[in-house]
């Protein structure tokens, strides 16, 4: 009796495993499919995580500007494969954007985390530069700027830095009143610049 009833567990307990072994095999494993959105969520995620490092000092103007030069060329490749499919990506198209955006996912984190930063605020030029790349920043983190605009803005910042560094090396460190009165200058018109790109009416695709 204990026997048969022990079999009969056996046999129900096999059956089940079977049934619910043939449900999963032919239920199909999915997985979230990359569409056009979750591209464009991405380039979103990834601007903000550079504006981030511009406005927090992790990333210098050289950095930013090649994190954002990389961001626009993958920009028009992605506007070209649309040209070519009516609008759409395919399904390759997304699979090369995506593997092209965790390239550049993993540049952003190198460069935050080197050991390379923005000059301390420990001077007026300084502090009106470190200003200038806030603004940069909240720019690309509010889609005002697009990656070619804070590419641009950002390789004049760095061309500005090297040339004060030039000028603090030829003086002991310091920076003659003649200096920085051309470096305000300078400054001044990267502040109206960065004003106009802001506000020309462009935005981020």
């Amino acid at each position: 009796m204990m026997k048969r009833i022990c079999t009969g567990i056996l046999t129900v307990f096999s059956l089940a495993t079977v049934a619910a072994f043939a449900q999963s095999s032919s239920t199909p494993t999915t997985s979230t499919p990359v569409t056009g959105k979750t591209i464009q969520e991405r380039k979103d995620n990834q601007q903000n995580r550079i504006g981030n490092g511009v406005e927090n000092g992790s990333l210098t103007a050289g950095e930013a500007g090649r994190l954002e030069n990389k961001e626009k060329n993958l920009n028009k490749e992605e506007h070209n494969m649309r040209t070519a499919d009516d609008g759409k990506l395919t399904a390759a198209d997304k699979a090369k954007l995506t593997r092209q955006q965790n390239r550049l996912s993993n540049n952003i984190y190198n460069q935050k985390h080197d050991a390379q930063v923005q000059p301390k605020t420990n001077n007026e030029v300084n502090t009106r530069d470190r200003n200038q790349q806030e603004r940069i920043g909240q720019g690309i983190k509010s889609g005002q700027l697009t990656a070619g605009e804070a590419s641009n803005l950002e390789k004049k910042e760095t061309k500005l830095n090297k040339e004060e560094r030039n000028d603090r090396a030829a003086n002991g460190g310091k920076l003659t009143q003649g200096e920085k009165a051309r470096i305000n200058r300078q400054q001044n018109r990267a502040s109206k610049q960065i004003y106009n790109k802001k506000h020309n009416g462009r935005k981020r695709g």
